[in-house]
């Protein structure tokens, strides 16, 4: 059913009266999609019909989260439109008050892959969601909820989307707290407005077309976007997590893998060849999956990639331990040389795009500084990998030498020690695959150790350290687990 000026009047007046009729705070999600730019474009013109004394009767926030990982179209795209939407309201003496969230960066996607090791986000390890999207808002959401104690969100969720959201949606309605608000079951003290929870896709692009955006950004060209997104240029993609794909496609974040294939960034390619530039961004995102060989070929069937993905791991889970699963291994994170080969990969990327990317994306910034020193730091005192190689990827890739203000401490050890280590273990011990991980990370516990006037506690450190390189290899640690596992029964029985 198409809407009329009778149904936007109505929506108007529910906004303005709910708007009035408290002082509580709102908090507007804001992803740049069709739904919330709905929303947030609803909630302005309510308060903006508004007599001028009442227009800054309370505080609306428009929240929009940004991953850091988030495609450089959207990511422009959004950012554009929060510095118009500030830039609008303060003209227009409205208490709209947008922020842009990120993820706290010793917590980001890079910091995690090539920092920590973390396997790519597949289905029963979805690590990124929590990180890079709920904390963040949470956060915030929080925060207001500390100064002001209460807080309504206007969220752009619609019954539509799929049956699950329907019933969800109509479980809450069945406990309003009063009129439009349902209580949000994630903080006390917060409310949950949902406006546009009964339109229809149709419904929210007649909107967006039949009305202006009010603070001078272009829903044409948001349709543009969404068309040019999809295959047959007709299915829109949705921006935000909490609604559903379409298809098996999704247009968020670029390195996205929880779906087999990035069907959107593909057909944003194929339908404009100004997006040609953004073809070394998908076949980045495919080599994280495991979708290319080592000479560069492309790998589609399910048991090349993971069997790729499993050879890039460590046999060990991050504390040492060793997880079994059918008989086999159950790989942790990623060896050293595959996170410097990601990290690599990745400033090359950039360096393509800031060379061949159109003007908007110039001065992209697929990896920030901060996040190179949470990857530098980890590698040094959590990874013990004191060959510090990280400053020299960086060189090597942009020219530039690389600056970090945070001092490294206790740098005991440096490349050529590494590189002499290194040598004398393939001589010495040419079988023993972790010699090399276990003498870098006792040499460098001690050194760090040393000047410490109390060392209680390094003789655990250095046993866990023994005990996490006690095999030589993956089938050593097999053969020594399974002996292990044979005792044990023997000794039940």
């Amino acid at each position: 059913m198409a809407l009329n000026k009778k149904d936007i009047n109505d929506i108007t007046k529910m906004i303005q009266e709910l708007y009035l009729e408290d002082n509580i705070p709102w908090i507007c999600g804001y992803s740049g999609g069709k739904d919330s730019s709905a929303i947030v474009q609803l909630v302005w013109y309510a308060i903006a019909s508004l007599p001028e004394e009442q227009r800054s009767h309370k505080k609306v926030y428009v929240i929009s989260t940004d991953t850091l990982v988030e495609s450089p179209v959207i990511a422009t795209w959004a950012e554009a439109s929060l510095t118009k939407m500030e830039r609008k309201a303060a003209e227009n003496k409205m208490l709209i008050l947008p922020r842009r969230l990120t993820p706290k960066m010793n917590n980001t996607y890079w910091v995690n892959l090539i920092g920590r090791g973390y396997p790519y986000p597949r289905k029963n390890f979805r690590w990124c969601t929590d990180r890079l999207k709920i904390e963040p808002s949470n956060s915030f959401i929080k925060s207001v909820l500390d100064s002001e104690n209460e807080a309504i969100l206007v969220l752009g969720t619609r019954k539509a989307e799929s049956k699950t959201r329907r019933e969800v949606m109509e479980e809450y309605e069945k406990k309003r707290y009063r009129a439009h608000l349902s209580k949000n079951g994630s903080f006390a003290n917060s409310y949950v407005f949902t406006p546009i929870e009964n339109w229809s896709d149709d419904e929210v692009w007649q909107y967006l077309m039949q009305y202006e955006n009010p603070w001078g950004h272009s829903n044409k060209e948001l349709l543009a976007m969404y068309s040019g997104a999809s295959q047959d240029g007709e299915c829109p993609l949705v921006l935000d997590t909490s609604s559903p794909s379409c298809g098996n496609s999704r247009f968020g974040c670029w390195v996205c893998t929880l779906v087999s294939e990035d069907r959107s960034m593909a057909a944003m390619i194929q339908n404009d060849s100004e997006k040609a530039w953004m073809q070394p961004l998908l076949d980045f995102r495919n080599d994280i999956a495991g979708r290319f060989d080592e000479d560069g070929e492309k790998v589609l069937d399910t048991d090349s990639t993971k069997k790729i993905d499993r050879e890039r791991r460590d046999f060990r889970r991050k504390d040492g331990r060793l997880t079994w699963q059918n008989e086999h291994l159950v790989h942790g994170p990623y060896k050293k040389e595959v996170r410097e080969y990601f990290l690599r990969k990745l400033l090359e990327l950039e360096q393509f795009i800031r060379l061949n990317g159109p003007e908007e994306v110039k001065n992209v910034c697929l990896i920030r500084q901060e996040e190179l020193q949470n990857i530098r730091n980890i590698w040094l005192n959590e990874k013990h990998e004191f060959e510090d190689s990280l400053p020299k990827i960086y060189y090597d890739v942009t020219g530039n030498v690389y600056e970090d203000d945070l001092i490294v401490q206790n740098r005991y050890y440096s490349k050529e020690e590494w590189d002499l280590l290194k040598l004398v273990c393939k001589e010495e011990f040419p079988d023993e695959e972790l010699m090399l991980e276990l003498q870098s990370s006792l040499l460098d516990i001690t050194a760090k150790e040393s000047t410490m006037s109390r060392r209680k506690n390094i003789s655990k450190v250095l046993e866990k350290e023994i005990l996490k390189c006690a095999y030589k290899d993956e089938p050593d640690a097999l053969k020594v687990e399974n002996e292990r596992r044979n005792a044990n029964i023997i000794n039940a029985e």
